[in-house]
C-alpha cells in the first residue's frame, strides 16, 4: 500500500471507455429518418471513465485512464487529447487489430442530445496486463469494460479506498454487471441505467432495488432534478444550480469525476454533492462535450460559497 503523499499525486484511477466524439449542433433531433444539416460540428473525446479523468484534472485533481483503444489514427488523437490535460495514460492500451471506439452525437438547441456509439466486438475483453502499483486516493469505473472495473474493484478493495460506479445504460448481460454493482461502495446511475438495471422507471423503488450491503451510498442522476439517493430508507433530493443549458453531453460524466475527486478528498456526503452538481450544471453552459468542465476559478465565479480550498490542499 502506498504511502498518502503518493496517493494524492495519483489522485483517482479511472477505468472504462474512453472514445473519440463527432458532435453535431442541430435544430432540433429528427424523429424519423430525414436528412439535417448541422450548424457545427466538433471532434472530441469523450466517455464516461475518461471524460471524468478530465473533469479531474480540470479541477486540478492528479488522473489516470485504463481504457482498450486501438492503434489507429483515432486511437492517437484519443491518447493525445488526454496527455494534453495531463493525464496519466500508462494503462490506456493500444491494441493492434482493433478499431477504437467512435460516436456520433446530435446536440439540439436545447442542449439535449441523441447519441450513437460504437465499440469495436472484438477488442480483448482480459484484463490480466491491467496491474498499477497503486490505484491511487480513489478509484472509478465505469460499465463499458466489466473484466478491467472488477480487476481494480478488488484492489480498491486490498488498498482501503473508496469506489465509484458511473452506471449507464449498458450492452453487457445483467450478470457481468451484478459483481460490479455489489463491489462498488459508491453507485450513481443515469435514469436509464437504473431502468435498465433495476427494472422499473420509479425512482425510488429502483434504488431500492439496487442497493447492496456494503453501499455507501446509491443514487440516480436526473438531469435538472439533480441527485436522488436512499439516506437509510428515505429518498433525498439535491437539486442543481439553475444555469442557461447548451449542451448536456457529458455532464453526468463531469459529475462523476467531481465527485471521485471529492472521495479522494475524503469531504463530507453533502458537501461532495454540491460539488459534483455545480461542476455538471456549469458544464452544460458551453457547448462542446468536454470544453465546458471548469477550473476551480471558473467554480469560484460561478459559486463563491462554495469551499474549494481542499482542492489545492495535497
Amino acid at each position: 500500500m502506498c504511502a498518502l503523499s503518493d496517493r494524492h499525486r495519483i489522485g483517482v484511477f479511472c477505468v472504462g471507455l474512453a472514445i473519440q466524439d463527432t458532435i453535431f449542433s442541430v435544430d432540433e433531433i429528427p424523429r424519423e429518418p430525414v436528412k439535417v444539416y448541422a450548424q457545427e460540428r466538433r471532434e472530441v473525446g469523450g466517455g464516461p471513465a475518461a471524460t471524468a479523468a478530465v473533469a479531474i484534472a480540470r479541477l486540478g485533481g492528479p488522473a489516470a485512464i485504463a481504457a482498450r483503444i486501438g492503434a489507429d489514427a483515432t486511437g492517437n488523437a484519443i491518447a493525445d487529447e488526454l496527455r494534453s490535460e495531463g493525464i496519466d495514460t500508462t494503462w490506456l492500451r493500444a491494441f493492434d487489430d482493433n478499431r477504437s471506439p467512435g460516436a456520433v452525437i446530435l446536440v439540439d438547441k436545447d442542449g439535449e442530445r441523441l447519441i450513437v456509439a460504437y465499440v469495436d466486438p472484438d477488442t480483448p475483453t482480459e484484463a490480466g496486463w491491467l496491474h498499477p502499483d497503486s490505484l491511487g486516493a480513489a478509484l472509478l469505473c465505469d460499465l463499458s469494460w466489466p473484466q478491467g472495473a472488477l480487476t481494480c474493484l478488488e484492489q480498491a478493495k486490498r488498498e482501503g479506498i473508496p469506489s465509484l460506479l458511473d452506471a449507464e445504460i449498458t450492452r453487457h448481460p445483467r450478470e457481468m454487471i451484478e459483481p460490479i454493482i455489489a463491489a462498488c461502495d459508491h453507485i450513481v446511475f443515469s435514469r436509464r441505467g437504473l431502468a435498465q438495471f433495476a427494472g422499473t422507471d420509479s425512482i425510488e423503488d429502483g434504488l431500492h432495488r439496487a442497493r447492496r450491503p456494503g453501499h455507501k451510498i446509491v443514487g440516480v442522476t436526473d438531469g435538472g432534478d439533480g441527485l436522488y439517493w436512499l439516506d437509510g430508507d428515505a429518498l433525498r433530493n439535491a437539486r442543481p444550480p439553475h444555469v442557461d443549458v447548451v449542451d448536456t453531453v457529458g455532464a453526468g460524466d463531469a459529475f462523476h469525476g467531481a465527485f471521485a475527486l471529492a472521495l479522494s478528498h475524503g469531504r463530507p456526503l453533502e458537501e461532495t454533492i454540491r460539488f459534483a452538481n455545480s461542476v455538471a450544471a456549469l458544464k452544460c453552459t458551453v457547448p462542446g462535450g468536454r470544453a465546458g468542465l471548469p477550473t476551480p476559478q471558473a467554480l469560484r465565479r460561478f459559486d463563491p460559497t462554495l469551499d474549494l480550498d481542499w482542492i489545492a490542499a495535497r
